[in-house]
């Protein structure tokens, strides 16, 4: 899951002419929800969006307090094409969960926000719709997110999952073949090994 996560001095979303969320200050987040992405995906970025220090404290010191510490508002907006991988120069959106798993998903996040805070201070756009995003950027401070268990370029995964398939048969082929070396390394005879030795010995003696 990614997230791009701006400190605002104000922000809405408008759908077809008409204004559909609103904040003032606080935060404006891009939510973008991948495929492969889980219940705690969702648990981390909810924590680290709420707990971000993005603002200032009482005595103007930077870098010290968070959205919930001042009481801010938060407007979250769902932006599949966070999700993006580059075919030359073509988006492809493979990575991004379908939008009819996708749309719970992204409500079960804004309510944990909602639990997590203040429910009144959580505002959202309308998922799936194409919206214009106003947003007045305070500093500027840009914030990229991503949950630690995000997938990779798929391009980059599937190179890697092939790595992982040749080190799996080269292993393999290393005990087969270890195998083998002992199985040749053991000593041809049959048990009676030590009476063909002593046969040897005495094979110098005088007949």
């Amino acid at each position: 899951m990614r997230a791009i996560i701006q400190r605002v001095t104000k922000a809405s979303v408008t759908v077809g002419g008409e204004q559909v969320s609103s904040i003032g200050r606080g935060i404006c987040v891009l939510l973008g929800i991948s495929a492969d992405d889980t219940q705690r995906d969702a648990e981390y970025m909810v924590r680290k969006i709420l707990n971000l220090r993005l603002f200032e404290d009482e005595s103007g010191r930077a870098w010290a307090k968070s959205v919930m510490d001042r009481e801010l508002e938060v407007l979250c907006v769902s932006q599949f094409t966070l999700q993006c991988i580059l075919k030359g120069n073509k988006p492809d959106f493979h990575a991004a969960m379908p939008a009819e798993l996708a749309q719970p998903f992204y409500n079960s996040i804004l309510e944990s926000m909602r639990s997590a805070y203040r429910p009144e201070l959580i505002k959202d756009g309308k998922f799936g719709a194409s919206m214009q995003v106003n947003i007045q950027n305070d500093g500027p401070v840009t914030v990229e997110l991503t949950s630690p268990s995000a997938p990779t370029d798929p391009k980059q995964l599937s190179k890697l999952e092939k790595q992982q398939l040749r080190k799996e048969k080269t292993r393999a082929k290393g005990s087969s073949e270890s195998g083998r070396e002992k199985s040749s390394l053991r000593p041809r005879q049959d048990p009676g090994a030590s009476s063909g030795a002593d046969g040897d010995v005495s094979s110098d003696r005088e007949p």
